[in-house]
């Protein structure tokens, strides 16, 4: 079995309030959640306004399908994000 972790940076200069973030954020959570069937949560900067790290995380049997799966993920959420995704990064564990 294979799990992979997507990490998400994000910086989102147009929010002026943790409301305008968590907006962005649940939006792209609902999205990845509903498209990918994947666990998401927000991991880091929870009371900063600007930024937010965001985890994606997706297991099978095979590592092949798990790196589509998250691949796929970080496409969506760089369509989603734009400019504000500063950096995505995948690993397996």
């Amino acid at each position: 079995m294979t799990v992979g972790l997507l990490t998400l940076e994000i910086h989102l200069p147009d929010a002026h309030s943790l409301k305008d973030k968590r907006q962005v954020v649940r939006k792209l959570k609902e999205r990845l959640r509903a498209r990918f069937n994947v666990a998401v949560a927000e991991l880091d900067h929870q009371d900063l306004w600007q930024r937010a790290t965001v985890g994606v995380v997706s297991l099978a049997n095979e590592t092949a399908h798990v790196g589509q799966v998250l691949e796929a993920a970080a496409a969506e959420s760089e369509r989603i994000l734009g400019g504000d995704l500063v950096e995505s990064h995948i690993e397996y564990l």
